[in-house]
């Protein structure tokens, strides 16, 4: 059998047939003596030990396309990144450090803007001209009023979709509107083995259709670019790429104290987002800081 691995925890590694069955697995001894060790999003070979009980043994892990690191997860086609236009503000500097991360792995995102009804048109498309002119697709919604919602399902379909949000922005409604009830049976087999639910959250996967999940992702208010080096960080800013030849200094510019600087000019010109520059320039700083201890 083919699966993919949906949550870990205490030592069972929940693998979805990707249509309705989910199974608690161990994995053999044999992947910690090579050094792997499986993670949410990856796809395995499994054997069934206990149809009704609903058991059995991971045997292999299938290549990953990709592993990130936090939150520990592979094989993830894309990102889709959830803040409200208002009731809170976004926090644009938390979303850049996201674009900058998936930007990083090489995962396309899609910036989704919920509670479009408590904004007016103007603000909707100013954070538009903001992020498209970025390179991003970028999606309104209101899950209040539904708006939006078949745009987002039909992103989802027939992928492994990261979601990602601070609190209070309407991303468990989303998820809520997505993800029907089928296929989730993680919560009878956490009762079979007396685990109860688990307290720490963990990034875990939910069905939303047929090969088609969503990653719900803890932690994702503490978004720290602890790889990266400040040298590099341009790079992942694709609207900056335009401007280079601009730059007295060609490929070593970076942005922030050269006296000829495309990029710099073009953002005090308005064709580069001033937010964008902004928290370019801070990230840029923080990693720079960071190396000196």
């Amino acid at each position: 059998m083919k699966g993919k691995i949906i949550k870990g925890i205490a030592g069972f590694y929940y693998v979805h047939d990707g249509r309705e069955r989910v199974y608690a697995c161990k994995a053999k001894g044999i992947f910690r003596k090579k050094g792997i060790r499986p993670v949410v999003g990856d796809d395995v070979e499994f054997t069934i030990l206990d149809e009704a009980d609903k058991e059995g043994n991971i045997d292999q892990v299938l290549p990953r396309r990709n592993l990130l690191v936090r939150p520990a997860s592979a094989n993830v086609d894309q990102a889709l990144v959830v803040f409200a236009i208002a009731q809170p503000d976004p926090n644009l500097n938390l979303l850049d450090r996201f674009l900058v991360m998936m930007e990083v792995n090489r995962i396309p995102v899609t910036v989704c803007f919920n509670k479009t009804d408590l904004a007016g048109e103007e603000e909707c498309r100013r954070y538009a001209r903001i992020y498209e002119d970025a390179g991003y697709q970028v999606i309104f919604a209101s899950t209040y009023e539904g708006d939006g919602m078949e745009t987002v399902k039909n992103l989802l379909r027939g992928k492994t979709t990261i979601l990602a949000g601070p609190s209070g922005v309407g991303k468990s409604s989303l998820t809520n509107f997505v993800q029907p009830e089928a296929g989730m049976e993680t919560g009878s087999i956490s009762e079979k083995i007396k685990r109860g639910r688990h307290t720490t959250r963990h990034a875990e996967l939910f069905c939303v259709e047929e090969n088609s999940y969503l990653m719900d992702t803890p932690g994702f208010s503490s978004m720290y670019l602890e790889e990266l080096e400040a040298g590099d960080l341009k790079e992942y800013f694709p609207e900056f790429e335009s401007f280079g030849d601009g730059c007295r200094f060609g490929a070593d510019c970076v942005h922030i104290g050269e006296p000829v600087c495309g990029v710099k000019t073009a953002a005090e010109q308005g064709r580069i987002a001033a937010s964008r520059y902004e928290n370019y320039r801070l990230l840029y700083q923080e990693l720079k800081e960071r190396k000196k201890y």
